[in-house]
């Protein structure tokens, strides 16, 4: 017998909020995070909008000695954890470390560590680098830095599947607690890559929308989309096995219940045409979890306004949902946040056990302009009621398909 797996605690450092909060509240309000990039000068880029988290320093979460031995996406991922794990309860003087594991993926690292050092390599030699290059720069370091700040001492794993990565690192967190691995999984994704290399590489894929006013520079799913938003920050949900969660009283905010997989393999950027492969990853979650295609009334879509994802990913539903798709409600957060890539499908999950707990769906904001081609329900407005499910996709270059089927908890 499968073990049910619960969320018992969540994170999370975004563009519109440092916690789930202020987060959520923003989600509500349609409130987004664009504005000029602040980081470096863009004057001589295409792209000038990103998502930024904004306000955030590393010593209000952390110790400053150990902020300081952490590039930006591992201080994100701490103070994501830190957050997640208070409002779990776990105290983990009472838990057997070994029994309590770590799944954050982050899908580039620290592209700040990189040309900085860089940097220094052609202007000063190479033993000018620094000795801690490597282990601040490899994206395992999220997972390693929160295992190593919270004692956490099972299972470790940083999924790496691009945009992906999130929800993969979540899928597999979720499947250790179902196969007895672990009995709590602190899990999620970790991004900062609003870089001078981040934004020009992007920029040359064409995937970047150029757009100058931050209002309509991500629409998911509208005809006028041109792009995604760069966006970044961290989210980490505690995952727990329900036995052990309902034995300590935890407060039990949704149930994970299916998870599913697959490979395009056509392209290294753009998603098979057909959708056959992430139709392929919500069919798999849906018949994971037990249920049927019309079971499911509710999408958090990969949704990222570049023109093949939102086309094919619609292409996708219709063929994992057949006529049924044409009553589902789908949403992007991306509308809000932009795409944080490696932590997109983290923050995601958290939108959806927020919106299954309260009974609302954020709008898509900035929809307007419906696509003769994409020609589902968007939710141009926020939609309220009574969701059982929510089927979070996620999307990432090289053809990496994952879907997380979320269920709204019951003692059943």
């Amino acid at each position: 017998m499968k073990r049910r797996v619960v969320v018992t605690g969540m994170g999370a450092i975004t563009p519109i909020g440092l916690n789930v909060g202020d987060f959520w509240q923003s989600i509500k309000e349609g409130r987004h995070g664009f504005a000029p990039i602040t980081r470096f000068d863009t004057s001589e880029y295409k792209c000038h909008i990103a998502a930024e988290v904004k306000g955030f320093e590393g010593k209000n979460f952390m110790d400053f000695k150990a902020a300081k031995r952490m590039e930006l996406f591992s201080q994100y991922a701490v103070a994501a954890a830190k957050e997640a794990l208070l409002d779990s309860g776990i105290h983990m003087e009472e838990e057997d470390p070994y029994r309590v594991g770590c799944a954050i993926g982050s899908g580039i690292g620290s592209l700040q560590a990189m040309e900085r050092e860089h940097k220094k390599l052609l202007e000063k030699g190479p033993n000018r680098v620094n000795p801690l290059l490597v282990p601040m720069m490899i994206s395992n370091m999220a997972a390693g830095n929160v295992s190593i700040q919270f004692g956490l001492k099972g299972k470790s794993i940083n999924s790496v599947t691009a945009c992906a990565t999130g929800t993969n690192t979540i899928g597999e967190a979720f499947r250790s607690i179902q196969y007895g691995e672990t009995d709590i999984m602190v899990s999620g994704g970790a991004e900062s890559s609003v870089t001078p290399v981040g934004i020009a590489g992007f920029t040359a894929l064409t995937a970047l929308s150029t757009e100058e006013n931050p209002d309509k520079c991500s629409l998911p799913f509208d005809k006028n989309r041109s792009g995604f938003v760069m966006g970044e920050g961290a989210a980490v949900v505690i995952l727990e096995e329900l036995a052990h969660a309902k034995a300590r009283g935890a407060k039990i905010y949704g149930e994970v219940v299916g998870y599913g997989c697959s490979s395009d393999a056509y392209h290294i950027t753009s998603p098979e045409e057909s959708g056959a492969g992430a139709a392929r990853a919500m069919t798999n979650a849906i018949e994971d979890a037990g249920l049927q295609p019309e079971d499911i009334l509710y999408i958090n879509a990969h949704g990222t306004g570049t023109h093949h994802n939102d086309l094919f990913e619609t292409r996708a539903i219709k063929l994992a949902f057949g006529s049924h798709a044409e009553n589902l409600k789908i949403n992007s957060t991306k509308s809000m946040i932009g795409h944080l890539l490696g932590a997109a499908g983290a923050i995601e999950f958290v939108t959806c056990i927020k919106e299954l707990e309260e009974g609302y769906l954020h709008k898509t904001a900035g929809y307007t302009t419906p696509d003769e081609e994409i020609d589902l329900d968007y939710c141009k407005e926020a939609v309220t009621g009574e969701f059982k499910y929510a089927l979070s996709n996620s999307l990432g270059f090289g053809g990496h398909n994952a879907s997380l089927l979320l269920a709204k908890y019951s003692e059943d």
